[in-house]
């Protein structure tokens, strides 16, 4: 089994919604469920030894628009959030992965050594990261305080706009040159991010965000959960440019899973093939190469392919991989070992 480091993943807002209906986020991740995508047993089934657990504030239940009749869609943006709810929604579950770590349910992790440790004790090496910042002060006080309990990602905006920058639509068709980029204050966060060593990811900004953000920050380039525009033209894919602008700092494009960032037609269904996955990694190694893609799952967030379906059937994609020629140094790569190496240079180890 080819052990799995993966970019993205929405378990906290699962187990954050079932916990304000009276449920025990613990309990739930220990035991299993039937619900979502990841739990311990179900990781453990599938390989998927960690991963980036996002903290999301959510927007209510956006739901794509129906495409139309030549398959093409556009959702308006969510609107911003306050900042003192979000903060309180973001603080319940940065408690909630506290909790799990304290409870040995899985490892909360603030090196690449302790996520080595945790996956080679067997236990899910969870990292903290903020999937948009609207729980983040202007003054950035927050940010220290997240940080010290353990952020060590986070993407400055998710698909809606904030005070430190905007976010693209699901839209298809689409150019992910959407909208302005970071704002003053994104520069601050990101040159705050650059002192701290916190990872800053690309997944859900502008076009201009990103060459803003590139600009700016001396890590290496990462988009979490992002597939090739060339392949899918969703606004939230990468166009070539930006692919190889990753490539050219070292960074990495993780894989989503989800199913309307893979097929050719941009569509909402799940039967979509493992085949539409390949397509995407083999497009961006041979634009990138081997050391610069890797996964980002979006589970508990996305409509993932039916062949996969959650965490357990996370082996089905590594041999799709394999089926399509990639060795096992190569899987190695693609399943953990590009993570681990772009997170260490973003936490100055």
């Amino acid at each position: 089994m080819e052990l799995v480091f993966d970019g993205h993943n929405d378990v906290l807002l699962r187990l954050w919604r079932n916990m304000k209906a009276g449920g025990d986020p613990v309990a739930e991740f220990m035991s299993g469920t039937p619900a979502g995508h990841i739990d311990a047993p179900r990781a453990k089934a599938g390989g998927l030894a960690g991963g980036l657990c996002a903290i999301y504030v959510p927007s209510g239940d956006l739901i794509l628009k129906e495409p139309d009749e030549n398959g093409h869609y556009e959702t308006p943006l969510a609107a911003p959030l306050e900042h003192g709810p979000s903060l309180s929604t973001a603080l319940e579950m940065a408690a909630i992965s506290l909790r799990l770590d304290r409870a040995n349910a899985w490892r909360l992790c603030r090196s690449t050594r302790e996520i080595r440790k945790a996956m080679a004790e067997g236990i899910f090496a969870a990292v903290m990261h903020m999937e948009g910042c609207e729980a983040i002060d202007p003054d950035l006080a927050a940010l220290e305080v997240f940080h010290a309990a353990g952020l060590r990602s986070l993407g400055p905006v998710w698909s809606r706009h904030n005070i430190f920058g905007h976010g693209v639509p699901f839209a298809y068709p689409m150019s992910p040159d959407t909208a302005p980029g970071l704002t003053e204050l994104g520069f601050e966060l990101v040159k705050a991010c650059n002192r701290l060593g916190i990872l800053i990811d690309l997944a859900h900004i502008t076009e201009r965000g990103f060459w803003d953000v590139a600009k700016t920050s001396d890590q290496p380039l990462i988009a979490s959960h992002s597939n090739a525009h060339a392949l899918t033209p969703v606004a939230r894919n990468l166009t070539d440019r930006q692919l190889d602008a990753i490539r050219e700092s070292g960074g990495l494009v993780g894989l989503n899973y989800a199913v309307t960032m893979l097929r050719a037609d941009g569509r909402d269904d799940v039967g979509t093939p493992l085949s539409d996955m390949v397509r995407h990694v083999n497009y961006m190694v041979e634009r990138m190469g081997i050391d610069h893609v890797s996964l980002g799952s979006d589970f508990d967030g996305a409509s993932i392919p039916q062949d996969i379906q959650d965490a357990a059937g996370n082996q089905n994609l590594v041999a799709a991989l394999k089926g399509a020629g990639y060795a096992d140094v190569e899987l190695m790569k693609l399943c953990r070992e590009n993570w681990l190496r772009v997170l260490g240079k973003a936490w100055h180890e």
